[in-house]
């Protein structure tokens, strides 16, 4: 199958904790610990021939608002010809444990303002990923009022701009017939080694290089 991403291509990955992964604010080849650095290697050990450049923007803690106020700086101005988005579970979290809501309508606003730029300015190849949250421990169960209208929105804006879109969401749900939930994310949103694996794994059959 053909591999979507060329040679000299610029990706970068952007989103929340599950992203981050500790990686470097100094430093752009120490992409963390987490699937951002499993799709590098993996990728750069498959195709030695290609010359692609792989940078993590992702900042714990962040909501799509966030990456909307530092969008030109840790976006525009990179000039990437891949974005890869995986944002949502934040905005859902902080109604729980902050009563500061994210509501699906402010979700969408800004979630497009961000799209919309990439469109207009760069032209680049979008991959959204679908935020998750597994079901674990309990009071995650919750969580899904607030997160699946979240989805629905991510899910619309895909088809709107033509993005790559990863349901993550049922992916994890559909593996977690096969183990517990706790062995994908321990937490019912970090993922575990296993769980940044999969998210890896994942990411490279979505753009044919797997």
């Amino acid at each position: 199958m053909f591999n979507l991403i060329e040679n000299n291509s610029t990706i970068l990955f952007q989103g929340d904790s599950v992203t981050d992964c500790k990686r470097s604010r100094e430093d752009d080849t120490i992409l963390g610990n987490g699937y951002p650095n499993m799709v590098a290697a993996w990728f750069s050990a498959m195709y030695p021939e290609k010359n692609v450049k792989f940078l993590n923007r992702g900042i714990s803690g962040n909501r799509v608002r966030d990456l909307k106020e530092r969008w030109r700086e840790d976006c525009i101005e990179i000039k990437p010809d891949w974005v890869s988005i995986l944002i949502g579970i934040n905005d859902c979290w902080r109604r729980f444990d902050k009563n500061d809501p994210t509501t699906a309508e402010e979700f969408e606003r800004d979630f497009r303002a961000i799209l919309t730029q990439v469109r207009d300015e760069l032209k680049a190849k979008v991959i959204i990923c679908e935020p998750f949250v597994q079901p674990y421990p309990q009071d995650r169960l919750a969580w899904r009022a607030d997160l699946d209208p979240k989805i629905q929105v991510a899910r619309a804006l895909a088809r709107e701009f033509e993005a790559i879109y990863i349901p993550f969401d049922g992916l994890f749900a559909e593996m977690s017939m096969k183990k517990e939930p706790s062995f994908w994310a321990a937490d019912g949103v970090h993922p575990t080694q296993a769980g940044h694996a999969f998210i890896a794994k994942t990411w490279l059959e979505a753009v044919n290089a797997l």
